[in-house]
């Protein structure tokens, strides 16, 4: 079945699709059908990280479509993450060779340092989380510039086509290009029209990289969100503009995003909503729209880790 997608061409000339499939806060026993009711919708880019615990169901979703002749491997476009307690480079590897089991896959199309910062050093059966006696998460040695090695010899490997970096800020993808021999094709950040990224997107692109948009329509299902935080879905501006063109809030926020360039990967485990959020070929938003939604930017973060501030590669420091 054919796909209705538009493509981004990175810097090693690999292709993928700008409208993704996000399964961050997809419970294991949503995910499964949320993935197979994208696919069937059109969605050919899923995301993915280890972090989620749900990748075992996600490969499910994956391998019955693939048996159903819905869609065939090399038309899916499949991201992981390798998580903050796995950033020694001698154990990236195992790390990998887990998501790609648990994925029912031979290899990734994008693997991911999820975040600049490491957290305790561990191994795949403990806390992803460590904290001390207190609840304070514990800080690692580990230095993304050694894991960035240890990735670009997955490529090589074949065990992902492509790597990238998510959560990096313009110092830390600096330190990246300085060394790397394998360029990040993306850098996967907080981006909708409160936080949109423009000087990081501008500097990204003087170095061939993409960025990719999580959290597109701002993350309302944050488990933090107060009653009283704005909400783009609700954004009486937003509103008005999709009332033109006869379109959801949500679709307003997706085609924002692919009119400048920006992979986005919005997420939901409703059907409709999935479909819905496919659903944005057919119209393109006037430029006095796009540069009025690109007035909303307040520096609105919504996924700040603040509780991480003092780690030493804590990325939110930085300008951008």
């Amino acid at each position: 079945m054919a796909s209705k997608n538009q493509f981004v061409t990175f810097n090693n000339g690999l292709k993928c699709p700008i409208l993704g499939f996000g399964t961050w806060k997809s419970k294991p026993g949503q995910v499964e059908d949320a993935v197979k009711v994208a696919i069937d919708a059109g969605y050919r880019h899923i995301d993915c990280a280890m972090v989620y615990e749900n990748e075992k169901e996600v490969g499910n979703a994956i391998k019955q479509k693939i048996d159903e002749g819905v869609v065939k491997r090399e038309n899916l476009f499949i991201t992981s993450k390798l998580w903050n307690i796995f950033h020694q480079p001698d154990y990236v590897e195992t790390v990998i060779k887990k998501t790609l089991s648990d994925l029912q896959l031979d290899y990734l199309d994008l693997y991911l340092i999820h975040w600049p910062m490491a957290f305790k050093e561990g191994k795949l059966e403990d806390d992803w989380f460590p904290k001390t006696a207190e609840g304070v998460t514990i800080e690692g040695t580990g230095s993304y510039i050694e894991t960035w090695k240890a990735m670009e010899k997955l490529v090589h490997q074949g065990l992902t086509k492509s790597i990238g970096i998510s959560n990096f800020n313009k110092k830390q993808t600096e330190d990246i290009l300085n060394i790397a021999t394998v360029k990040p094709v993306t850098n996967q950040v907080e981006c909708h029209p409160y936080l949109n990224q423009k000087k990081l997107k501008e500097f990204s692109a003087q170095h061939n990289i993409i960025l990719t948009a999580y959290s597109p329509l701002g993350s309302p299902d944050r488990p933090w969100a107060k009653p009283d935080d704005p909400s783009l879905l609700d954004d009486p501006k937003i509103l008005a503009i999709g009332k033109k063109y006869n379109k959801s809030a949500a679709q307003v926020l997706i085609k924002y995003q692919i009119q400048r360039g920006i992979i986005v990967i919005p997420k939901s485990v409703t059907k409709s909503r999935i479909e819905s959020n496919f659903d944005v070929w057919d119209f393109t938003l006037e430029q006095n729209d796009m540069l009025e939604i690109d007035t909303f930017d307040c520096n609105g973060r919504v996924l700040h880790l603040n509780w991480n501030k003092k780690f030493k590669d804590y990325p939110f420091h930085d300008e951008y």
